[in-house]
């Protein structure tokens, strides 16, 4: 059974402008692989050349922050549910 991605706006352009999609994997970087396979390109999104998740994309599995409970090797079952939030930045200087 898989769990369920929430794909923000910014990355729903390569999810068909899907809000939701479903994937399956044991560990975080598992799924983030059968979506690439599902959707060509994704991984690209996610990932700097390095191999490494970009800086300002956040990843939660069922609302907890994956740096702390393993990161990509964080283990999901399904059902859970794994949010990316791209970083948001700016405001105004004073």
């Amino acid at each position: 059974m898989a769990v369920k991605v929430r794909i923000p706006t910014p990355l729903r352009k390569h999810t068909g402008d899907k809000a939701e999609v479903a994937a399956e994997g044991a560990t975080i970087k598992e799924v983030f692989e059968h979506l690439d396979r599902q959707f060509p390109g994704f991984r690209q999104a996610l990932y700097d050349q390095d191999g490494t998740l970009k800086r300002f994309i956040n990843v939660y599995l069922n609302d907890e922050d994956i740096r702390y409970i393993g990161g990509e090797s964080a283990p999901v079952i399904a059902g859970n549910v794994v949010s990316i939030v791209p970083a948001i930045a700016g405001g105004i200087r004073s």
